[in-house]
């Protein structure tokens, strides 16, 4: 939390093509972040950048907004849901398998049991025949905590949280790529993916702070990017990735997109 991605310009380009924030609060007080899954292309900056990134929102919900979401509570808050937007998935997605498995593994080894319930909205059919074969490949307990909603899950979400910490991918009339304007001035938008989302705005503002605390009277160095030497996949998470490419292979055979479906290759597996 004390290296920033500079310069702000940067930082932004990670954000646009990462698609995660945190769009507000169940009603027991859990932080609910939201994913773009099918929109995010991880192609606006190096792999090392986008792993930095995904740490430091991990690091800054642990060290302060669960703590917060605790004190408000008045409860031990530990876990938070996510809400996986489906939104435009396409096959070009597994070109970022290495990247999307070493960011799951990071999680799994260094931030276990931090996800209380996984929600998957907006599917299109490319994911449902995929969930079918994946499904009962998956542990019990991690099977349990996966929902697949109906259309943009609203009507269910607004079960365990008001409509105003719904994202804005589940709301009527939204879309994936809405970046609506919720106040006159412009500079906060209901889409918490955008760096102008005020969550996003107090982890920026918050890491620049813990830098300069962490400099000295020397003009400081330009900070680049965290290497992080990505861990080997469990071999079962192997498994599901093999399994997901050869579905997705039958798919393309029996559309006739066979031509298509074969230059798709899952790589670092």
């Amino acid at each position: 939390l004390q290296k920033p991605i500079v310069p702000t310009e940067l930082y932004r380009s990670v954000r646009d093509t990462q698609l995660v924030g945190l769009s507000g609060y169940t009603r027991e007080g859990l932080p609910v972040v939201a994913v773009g899954v099918g929109q995010s292309t991880y192609d606006k900056a190096s792999v090392h950048y986008y792993v930095q990134s995904h740490i430091q929102m991990n690091e800054y919900r642990d060290c302060v907004v669960l703590p917060n979401a605790t004190k408000k509570c008045g409860k031990h808050i530990s876990t938070c849901i996510k809400i996986l937007d489906m939104t435009g998935l396409r096959l070009s997605a597994l070109n970022q398998i290495k990247l999307l498995t070493a960011i799951s593994t990071i999680d799994d080894l260094n931030y276990p049991e931090k996800t209380d319930t996984y929600y998957v909205v907006n599917v299109p059919y490319i994911f449902s025949a995929c969930w079918k074969v994946v499904k009962p490949l998956l542990q019990e307990r991690t099977r349990k905590k996966i929902q697949v909603l109906q259309g943009s899950g609203k009507d269910e979400l607004l079960k365990i949280m008001d409509y105003s910490s719904l994202p804005h991918f589940c709301r009527q009339g939204a879309s994936g790529s809405s970046r609506a304007v919720a106040a006159a001035n412009g500079t906060t938008t209901t889409n918490c993916f955008s760096l102008d989302h005020a969550s996003h705005q107090q982890l920026y503002n918050y890491v620049k702070q813990q830098a300069e605390l962490d400099e000295s009277d020397s003009p400081p160095l330009k900070q680049g990017s965290i290497h992080v030497r990505y861990p080997e996949p469990d071999p079962e998470d192997a498994k599901i990735v093999k399994t997901i490419e050869s579905e997705l292979h039958k798919l393309g055979d029996s559309n006739g997109l066979n031509n298509s479906f074969s230059r798709v290759r899952v790589n670092g597996m």
